[in-house]
């Protein structure tokens, strides 16, 4: 029997770094994925803050693992013309294929064990069964995405609170078309469009060309809802702008959990990272630059001695009421109309500043007041006043989470409070 220190299930980016920081830290990693390794993992380009993988202790992405340094995004209303722009921000477009390429290889330079195409069969609390045999570790860490693998009781997100995404990157048939397009939009060539708000106040078409003559395209929404499913989108755009848009080169799509990080993100021996955690900012439902932390936290506290609990302790105090306030937010934003969006830009209500502090992944707190602005003040009054019972939620959230309690008996009360404060009626 097999009876590494740590067992850890995906080896996409969440997972092989945790199987990098824990072989880094000299512990026996066993990490195991479900596909062959080279498909383990996102397939697609996604925008993590730069500082995430500085907290993370990794180096920050170079090309060609990196396709884009930080660039303005234009947020319209709709189709417009109503829109902001967030310049202030430090999100890198990262090729994940590469990222986790990387991350398995530096896990296993640092000692780490990988192994593709094994199944998990059965655990019992102490024997995980799979294809390859029993192992037995002395921790389990999940890092097998949505809904997690069955190893601990971890939530499992509504319909009505599942993004579905898709991102693909395809070749620039026609250039100056290409252009053209951006011009009309008053987005110069190489920055980001994203229209908001098309299926649903939780949707984007997200957009940016490269000189390289490719063209990234990211769409999300919940289906739910009754909207377009995301990959439907992203398919019903590129069939409107076939005359200058090419093949698709590569990318994916993928189910997002959408909701505030899991009440109990250990039990006993086995943690939980990255999605299977719900740790994704739910505000756009990113959690790369999440897990990449979480992994590194994690086996911080195992080295240290203090288990699987240890790390709950740390991530949820640090990082769960940042998340947690953000799909406050999330909740008030998704039924918002276009012109609900509108109404917001022109009130100020939705301020640039605050939409970067977002894409950095950050607490939503400016460096100075932000004043509405009279133009749209009146006709935003019911939102404004929407908005400010979100925005107080969020702020008792976070007192909620820095207080999270290190006696795993008193969680379920904790959770108690966080589910009456969060609650449509809570206050």
């Amino acid at each position: 029997m097999d009876k590494p220190t740590v067992l850890i299930l995906g080896a996409g980016s969440t997972g092989a770094a945790a199987a990098l920081h824990c072989a880094r830290r000299g512990m026996d990693v066993l990490c195991v994925d479900r596909r062959s390794l080279d498909r383990a993992g996102a397939t697609w380009v996604n925008n993590v803050p730069a500082w995430m993988f500085d907290a993370a202790d990794l180096a920050r992405p170079a090309p060609p693992e990196l396709l884009g340094d930080p660039s303005p995004m234009h947020l319209l209303a709709g189709y417009g013309p109503e829109r902001i722009v967030a310049d202030d921000h430090d999100c890198l477009e990262v090729d994940m294929r590469r990222l986790a390429e990387r991350l398995r290889r530096e896990a296993r330079r640092a000692g780490a064990r990988l192994m593709g195409d094994v199944e998990v069969k059965e655990f019992d609390g102490e024997v995980l069964s799979t294809s390859a045999g029993d192992i037995q570790a002395h921790y389990y860490v999940d890092a097998s995405g949505l809904g997690g693998a069955g190893l601990i009781d971890l939530p499992r997100p509504e319909r009505t609170d599942i993004c579905a995404a898709a991102q693909q990157v395809h070749e620039i048939i026609d250039r100056d078309r290409a252009r053209r397009f951006f011009a009309d939009q008053g987005v110069r060539y190489g920055d980001t469009l994203c229209y908001s708000g098309l299926d649903g106040g939780y949707s984007v078409v997200h957009l940016r060309a490269h000189g390289a003559g490719r063209l990234h395209i990211l769409t999300g929404s919940i289906p739910a809802r009754g909207h377009r499913a995301g990959p439907r989108v992203l398919a019903d755009f590129i069939a409107e702008h076939r005359d200058w848009i090419g093949p698709k080169l590569y990318g994916g799509s993928s189910p997002i959990p959408l909701g505030r990080p899991a009440d109990r993100l250990a039990s006993g021996r086995v943690a939980a990272v990255g999605d299977a955690a719900m740790q994704v900012l739910s505000a756009h439902g990113s959690g790369v630059g999440a897990g990449l932390v979480a992994a590194k936290m994690l086996a911080d506290s195992l080295a240290a001695g203090d288990g699987v609990h240890g790390y709950a302790v740390r991530w949820q105090r640090r990082y769960g009421g940042l998340f947690a306030a953000y799909d406050i937010f999330r909740r008030f934003s998704a039924d918002l109309s276009t012109r609900d969006v509108a109404i917001m830009m022109r009130a100020g209500l939705l301020h640039p500043h605050l939409v970067s502090l977002s894409l950095r992944q950050v607490a939503p707190v400016p460096r100075r007041p932000i004043a509405p602005r009279a133009r749209g003040l009146l006709e935003a009054t019911h939102l404004g006043a929407s908005l400010g019972k979100a925005v107080a939620k969020m702020a008792r959230v976070a007192v909620l989470y820095r207080r999270y309690p290190a006696d795993e008996r008193r969680i379920s009360a904790w959770a108690d409070k966080v589910d009456e404060l969060v609650s449509p009626g809570g206050d």
